[in-house]
This record gives structure tokens, sequence and C-alpha cells, in this order.
């Protein structure tokens, strides 16, 4: 019985986590070790629905939180995220196909069938802006496939799953 729950926890663990992309940029002369305080931008329009907003925020409050930052309306850094979405196309699919070969006399018909559901690559761009001086300071611009067919559950561990990987590298270390 319980064997049942963790191999569909694993299965929900590895599919949120899997292929993840991360990039990042930052500017050296910037002391993230100042910075105690955030907010999110305001009028931000991530391009994300309202669930999957909540559901975002409350994984990087979580996380900034645990790591000493404070929740603030006068904040230190700003963080600002902006995503997009893009067809990911089908590379693999099941051939169907007849023929007849002969001495010198060949042919075949064949039809593609696609596989796979409608999968998209989204990529969450986060911005970290010094409030104070109104300058980016650092970025990172993740990148990961989604689908239309998630469940509340995946969509959760995904977004979980890139907030700790784009994070896992802020502050950066100098």
């Amino acid at each position: 019985m319980y064997f049942r729950y963790l191999a569909l926890l694993c299965c929900l663990f590895f599919y949120a986590c899997g292929s993840v992309q991360v990039a990042y940029d930052y500017d050296k002369k910037t002391d993230f070790s100042q910075f105690k305080s955030y907010d999110y931008y305001p009028n931000m329009e991530s391009g994300l629905s309202e669930l999957d907003n909540k559901r975002l925020f409350r994984h990087l409050d979580s996380l900034l939180q645990t790591r000493g930052y404070e929740y603030s309306t006068t904040p230190d850094i700003y963080i600002n995220i902006k995503t997009s979405n893009r067809p990911k196309p089908s590379n693999s699919s099941v051939g169907i196909g007849i023929g007849g070969t002969g001495r010198n006399i060949g042919g075949g018909v064949s039809v593609g069938v696609p596989l796979g559901g409608n999968e998209q690559y989204r990529e969450i761009v986060f911005d970290i802006v010094n409030a104070t001086e109104d300058e980016l300071i650092w970025q990172a611009v993740s990148e990961g496939t989604i689908s239309e067919q998630m469940t509340p559950e995946i969509r959760d561990a995904k977004l979980k799953a890139v907030v700790d990987k784009v994070f896992s590298n802020y502050p950066p270390k100098q």
C-alpha cells in the first residue's frame, strides 16, 4: 500500500525536476550581503496564471525567509518575474508502413503519427533589482517543459523545482 504512494511520489518528483536549465548573470561589483529584505516588483505581470503565481510566490517566500530575508514594503531588493512559452517540436513518431519488394521493383507507404501531448517550453526570467538604485543586479533565466495536462500537484512540484534550482546560486558566491 505504502509502496504505491512512494512510487507515485518518486515519479512526481522526477517528472517535476526533469531538465530545468538555468543561466545566471550578476553585477560583480554588488555586495549581496547588504540585502536583508525583499518585495515583488510593483505592477509585475509574470505571465503565469493566478494559481501558478500563488504557487511560485509561496515557494519563493519560503526559500528566501529560511535564508534570513524578510518580506518588506520598503525592501532592499525587488524581484521581478516574467514568463514566456513556445511550442516544443515533436521529435518522435511511430511509422506505419506498407511495402513490397521484387527483383527490381520496390515501394512503400509510410505515415508518421506524432507521440506525446501538447508540450511547451516555458522560460521564466527572475530579475533582482537593487531597490535603492533601481538597478538590475542579478538575473536567472530558467527553461523547462510544461504540458497542458499537468495536475495541480505536478504544477506545484515543477515550480518548486524551478525556484530551488534558480535560487541555488543566489546570492552568488564572489
